[in-house]
């Protein structure tokens, strides 16, 4: 089940976030996997203005947990985790569907986000999802300061992209159209 976050689920989102982390220690990115999760009082805005999902198991407990802002017209996902015990499972998935209905319902322009290229959970899931890369050419000023600030909290030191999925106007309420949009980059392999 997908729902808003609660302020009862912020312990929980913050350990979902330490246990996913101990991944990148398995492939020699430690830095990533010491980062501390984000506090409670960071976390807050986000379910204060409606920007935070979890994904829960039957009992309502979070297991995985998404983050938005809007920047330049598009849906940012800021985070999106899930807790190893529950990965491969669709709940990433689920999410970035819940957000997309979000950003459609909210007339966005489509979801935008930035990861790490080489990890295989994250640039080349999100091109299985229809996310596609961004050149940095093509960055709006919102996105250029997103990547500045990953910058300056040392993100850099590995390979990074911006990536984006278009909404098509089908997806948008009281619009027609074929389905999803044409990517805004459409070569999926420029980095």
């Amino acid at each position: 089940m997908i729902r808003a976050a609660r302020p009862a689920d912020l312990p929980r989102i913050r350990g979902i976030e330490v246990a996913a982390g101990e991944l990148f220690r398995e492939i020699g990115m430690d830095t990533i996997a010491d980062d501390p999760p984000l506090s409670e009082a960071d976390l807050a805005p986000y379910l204060r203005d409606g920007r935070a999902w979890v994904a829960t198991d039957a009992a309502d407990n979070p297991i995985a947990y998404l983050l938005v802002v809007v920047i330049d017209d598009w849906a940012h996902i800021e985070q999106v985790t899930v807790h190893p015990v529950h990965s491969r499972k669709g709940f990433g998935s689920s999410l970035i569907d819940h957000v997309e209905r979000w950003a459609a319902a909210h007339n966005l322009d489509g979801m935008t986000l930035t990861t790490f290229r080489d990890v295989p959970w994250n640039a080349p899931y999100y091109e299985r999802l229809g996310f596609v890369h961004v050149p940095e050419q093509a960055w709006s000023d919102g996105l250029r300061q997103v990547v500045q600030e990953e910058n300056q909290h040392g993100l850099n030191a590995w390979p990074r992209v911006v990536m984006n999925k278009e909404i098509g106007p089908r997806s948008r309420p009281g619009c027609a159209g074929s389905g999803p949009g044409t990517p805004m980059v459409p070569s999926p392999n420029e980095a």
